[in-house]
């Protein structure tokens, strides 16, 4: 059985991981935690009874920094090398989605505070849930996560999570921000905040100083993309015909088939994302999901396909305003896509939306670093 700690030297003795002191140190904290929560005794056991109450959670861990220093790996190494049934893993955005579909289905039964119920429910087979990318960016979430959190915690899950924010910055000027301060400081007295601000950018070394807009959209384009993909998920390309997929959850009972999906990564074809009957709301939950996407064979448009154009363009808004890097394959550059049909004068503003997030500024940017109380607006 191997370690946190033993798993991450291994990466660089290897040279997949150059050394990193706080990297370091967290690995050594990720490793404790994963001794004592496969030392703690399974549920109901003799040991419980003996104690006369179940035993007291190992404390969680938040993992901070700026994007590409290696907390998605950190947690990859962790999760993987836990030994424990009742250990989950989940996207902050679609956990949050969770817990208030499960509190609406209470309310239609019962009155009263309906967070005690919810916990209740998750915890039943959880004993450390492990968040990636915690950000707060609603006024329904802030408002419930204190209890949340104290009920979770105060019934034996131990949390994990990472984020590109320190807990003091979580919801900053958010609404009524006041009533979720207690959230922030529940973080501080329950888990061991560590932050992880090392010098090298793991995720924009991966992205490489290439081209990620490729024209035409031919064989080699789709070669360079595959390749990207493999680079930014660390995935062994020999493997690829395992590579996962994803139903993504995108509101209103509905969902979207994401053929490709790993690590925070999607990979989509235009025909797919544009061609369909797809609105705001869909494109914000692929640009909440995903730090990257790659759009496969992007087509010159013309005055019949103003539909697929007027999707395109609150895709690329909502890509812009969560900062999520975006690799793709065209018919075209951005600003030779649309040129004539209803809404192409607008469609200058995505032209150039598309230049700025190739530039290194853009790539430098933390996934959903600028979400404000009521998260984008895609006004703007």
């Amino acid at each position: 059985m191997t370690g946190v700690l033993a798993a991450y030297d291994r990466l660089v003795a290897s040279g997949e991981l150059k050394p990193d002191p706080e990297q370091r140190g967290a690995a050594v904290r990720l490793d404790r935690l994963q001794e004592e929560l496969e030392a703690a005794p399974p549920r109901g056991s003799l040991l419980w009874r003996i104690a006369g109450r179940k035993p007291d959670s190992p404390r969680g861990v938040y993992l901070w920094g700026a994007v590409g220093r290696g907390k998605s790996m950190l947690m990859d190494l962790f999760y993987d090398q836990l030994h424990i049934q009742r250990k989950r893993r989940v996207h902050f955005h679609a956990f949050m989605l969770d817990v208030h579909a499960r509190m609406r289905e209470v309310r239609k039964t019962e009155s009263g505070d309906p967070i005690p119920q919810v916990a209740a429910a998750l915890t039943q087979d959880v004993r450390c849930l492990a968040f990636d990318e915690m950000v707060v960016n609603n006024s329904a979430d802030a408002m419930i996560l204190s209890r949340l959190f104290t009920a979770l915690i105060d019934k034996g899950v131990t949390v994990v999570a990472t984020s590109n924010r320190p807990p003091k910055d979580l919801y900053k000027d958010g609404l009524n921000r006041e009533h979720f301060l207690p959230f922030i400081a529940l973080i501080e007295a329950r888990l061991d905040v560590m932050g992880l601000n090392g010098p090298t950018d793991y995720r924009r070394d991966r992205l490489g100083d290439g081209a990620r807009w490729f024209v035409p959209a031919d064989d080699a384009a789709s070669a360079a993309l595959s390749a990207a993909f493999f680079r930014l998920t660390d995935y062994p390309p020999e493997d690829r015909a395992n590579v996962p997929t994803l139903d993504l959850d995108v509101g209103g009972g509905r969902t979207l088939h994401v053929p490709k999906a790993l690590k925070g990564v999607a990979v989509f074809s235009f025909k797919r994302l544009c061609g369909e009957a797809r609105g705001a709301s869909d494109y914000l939950a692929v640009a909440r999901h995903f730090h990257a996407v790659i759009i496969v064979g992007i087509p010159r448009m013309g005055p019949e396909n103003r539909n697929e154009a007027a999707r395109f363009v609150t895709l690329v808004d909502a890509l812009y305003e969560y900062k999520v890097k975006l690799l793709a394959s065209a018919a075209a550059m951005p600003d030779e896509l649309y040129v004539a049909g209803d809404g192409a004068f607008e469609f200058e503003r995505t032209a150039s939306r598309l230049s700025e997030m190739q530039s290194d500024d853009y790539l430098a940017l933390g996934h959903g670093q600028d979400d404000a109380a009521g998260g984008p607006s895609l006004t703007g």
